[in-house]
């Protein structure tokens, strides 16, 4: 791209003409935005008013990340400049950033590095203006994006009104795609009772042509909280449900997102979330390695679920236990830190210890995880492996040793972890030892000098 350099500078703060690429041409500001050199189309500064006044500050806030010509860039904050000034050296800098330069002692170009000769700066009238031209252009064009985009939700709204059959599913793909790339087709929706006739499209005879479109559309929207009532009704969450079981991957996870925001930080009815079908639905989802983002919003919503007490049971009645536990291995960080804290939340049931001591991968996996992901993670997984080898310490201590646990507790009580969490360790420690050869358990530890 052509940089523009000044090849003329006035003392009485008029306009500067801009020398192209060193080529010895001098252009003044209109010949640049007719010509086209900055991407201007000649009418939107200089149309005779085609464009309403704006601030340039408010136009470069509000347009969405865009390439901005690298002329228009402070060479000190890498920032579209606002108020640009021209040094001696003729170089172009943000007033406020030159005049921050100057107030730390430097009598430098920052560019350069030469030393000035004459420390004044001289307004860059042209070079504002064509910025100003620029971001106008850009603006315009943004809001003209922006209304065309509110029309078309508008109109899809309307349309959803009148058809049925295929009509309503082609109309209900085509708000999904504008309220999923556009901010402001989330705001039209909701702002234009979309949200209730959404919903009213949910319930029991619903197809699942309309029930996905549908859910797909919502679950990217602010819901209120009587939209979310609404929402909630038997009918519609049976539905979500059902598609849960049979959708595809991407109706399966927005139906997972959607019953969570539904249910998250409220009192629910348990008959809601204790259904076998919901939750056999999740695990196959968490399940589903071919599609991570599925695991995450499976297990986030088994997290919320296994907040509410007396669903606890029917999770572990599933088998819901073994089936985290193998897949252990296979989660990333994110993953791992959920599913550690469902598996502590069930290890405080008795039969969810009995489901993670009869499970024979549970302790050697869980221990490798010990020191490994995060302090969370290892706090999660102390409270599963205690609850396990409290349950059975001479069956669960010895495995628990032969996966490594007694080197890894060292390491924690070490560590400059939470105290809590060391004194836990250390009970544990002692419990294995307790119930272990005492040559070979500290021959396990890998750490004799420590124990001694």
């Amino acid at each position: 791209m052509p940089m523009y350099q000044p090849s003329t500078r006035r003392r009485d703060g008029g306009d500067v003409k801009l020398d192209v690429g060193g080529g010895g041409q001098v252009l003044d500001l209109e010949t640049a935005v007719k010509d086209g050199i900055l991407g201007g189309d000649g009418g939107a500064f200089f149309g005779g008013g085609v464009v309403e006044k704006s601030d340039l500050k408010t136009m470069v806030a509000e347009l969405e990340p865009i390439d901005v010509p690298s002329v228009f860039i402070c060479p000190i904050s890498l920032e579209p400049m606002q108020d640009p000034v021209t040094l001696c050296t003729g170089q172009t800098y943000e007033r406020s950033n030159i005049l921050r330069w100057f107030s730390l002692g430097h009598f430098t170009c920052p560019t350069t590095m030469q030393e000035l000769w004459d420390d004044s700066v001289t307004p860059n009238k042209t070079l504002h203006q064509l910025i100003y031209s620029w971001f106008s252009q850009k603006y315009l064009a943004m809001k003209k994006r922006s209304e065309d985009v509110q029309g078309r939700a508008l109109e899809l709204l309307e349309t959803l009104k009148k058809v049925k059959g295929q009509a309503r599913v082609q109309a209900l793909k085509d708000l999904r795609h504008v309220v999923v790339a556009h901010a402001s087709a989330k705001k039209t929706v909701a702002g234009n009772n979309g949200v209730p006739l959404l919903s009213s499209l949910l319930g029991r005879f619903t197809s699942h042509a309309v029930g996905s479109e549908t859910i797909g559309i919502l679950v990217n929207l602010d819901l209120n909280l009587e939209s979310k009532a609404d929402l909630m009704q038997p009918a519609k969450i049976s539905l979500m449900v059902d598609m849960l079981n049979e959708g595809s991957i991407e109706t399966k996870i927005n139906c997972t997102k959607l019953i969570e925001m539904l249910i998250v930080g409220k009192d629910f009815a348990s008959e809601i979330v204790s259904s076998l079908s919901l939750l056999v639905g999740l695990l196959r989802l968490v399940k589903d390695k071919r599609h991570p983002n599925g695991v995450l919003a499976g297990l986030s919503l088994l997290k919320t679920v296994c907040s509410h007490e007396p669903v606890r049971s029917s999770v572990v009645s599933i088998g819901a236990v073994p089936q985290l536990v193998e897949i252990l291995p296979s989660l990333n960080n994110e993953c791992l830190e959920v599913a550690l804290y469902v598996l502590e939340v069930l290890s405080t049931l008795p039969e969810g210890r009995l489901a993670l001591k009869d499970c024979p991968n549970s302790i050697p996996n869980v221990v490798r995880l010990m020191m490994k992901v995060s302090e969370s993670c290892t706090q999660f997984a102390l409270s599963i492996l205690w609850a396990v080898c409290k349950l059975a310490p001479e069956e669960c201590a010895s495995l628990a040793v032969e996966a490594g646990l007694a080197a890894k507790l060292l390491l924690v009580i070490q560590s400059g972890c939470d105290p809590i969490m060391k004194q836990r360790s250390a009970e544990l420690l002692k419990l294995c030892s307790l119930n272990y050869t005492a040559t070979l358990f500290i021959s396990k530890c890998k750490l004799t000098r420590t124990i001694q």
